[in-house]
């Protein structure tokens, strides 16, 4: 399989926006005022033959270890640009007004942050006509054919999994300890911009390691995925879909 992509500026991947970004992307942007939201979900530890832990490295590169009542967990915590409407860097003719210093999630769009995701044109906002085969070469299977987005896509991935650490110590430090069901969706937490571009900062004037496991609660609107959370001993809730929960499935309330 081949996709050609070229951008057409329509400005729709500018809009309502949900961008994953580093630690010190997110200080720029807060400290601009703009709201960034930390988005959580809880990974099962899920026994290996050998009786160890069976998570595969994405999972364990991306997330941290905590607890759940009883139960050994681990929390993947992404920063994310939140903005309703236009990108407040769009201009009138749907240039981007912040193209030398924009995020490195703009820059690698349309690709998928993520690896291991199957690549879907339709999934995207961008017009039929950004992916006429007249186009640069954007794919070719699954190997990225421009090598400056390769690049920056890499770089992405791997900040985020270097900044683990720091999003434990954040959340730690602005007292979040709720996270969604992994596969189920996403919990929402919308800090103060201030407040977090100030825990932004002392943090990456450097921090220890906090100690111990944080206990988690774990969310979901599902009630046959809150049952079987008690009965494996976890502290869990259910929730609706909304400002807080992005959930994946229709609410089944108890």
């Amino acid at each position: 399989m081949t996709l050609h992509f070229s951008c057409t500026q329509c400005g729709r991947c500018c809009h309502d926006l949900r961008l994953s970004l580093s630690a010190e992307e997110a200080a720029v942007w807060t400290g601009n005022g703009h709201t960034v939201q930390i988005l959580s979900e809880a990974l099962p530890v899920l026994p290996s033959a050998s009786g160890g832990a069976g998570e595969d490295d994405f999972n364990l590169g991306r997330s941290f270890a905590a607890r759940s009542g009883g139960m050994p967990i681990r929390i993947a915590a992404t920063l994310v640009a939140y903005h309703v409407g236009a990108c407040p860097h769009l201009l009138p003719d749907m240039r981007c007004g912040n193209y030398a210093a924009r995020p490195r999630i703009c820059r690698i769009y349309p690709l998928d942050r993520l690896p291991g995701i199957r690549f879907d044109a339709r999934a995207k906002v961008c017009p039929p006509e950004a992916w006429l085969e007249s186009h640069p070469l954007l794919m070719s299977g699954e190997r990225i054919a421009e090598d400056e987005a390769a690049l920056v896509l890499a770089a992405h991935r791997e900040t985020a999994r270097r900044e683990v650490p720091l999003m434990e110590a954040l959340c730690r430090k602005l007292g979040i300890s709720a996270a969604a069901f992994a596969n189920e969706g996403l919990a929402v937490h919308t800090p103060e911009p201030a407040t977090l571009h100030s825990a932004l900062r002392e943090l990456a004037a450097g921090f220890a390691p906090p100690e111990g496991l944080a206990n988690w609660t774990i969310l979901t609107n599902r009630a046959p995925t809150l049952a079987m959370l008690t009965e494996a001993g976890c502290d869990a809730g259910i929730v609706t879909r909304g400002a807080g929960y992005l959930g994946s499935f229709a609410d089944e309330p108890v």
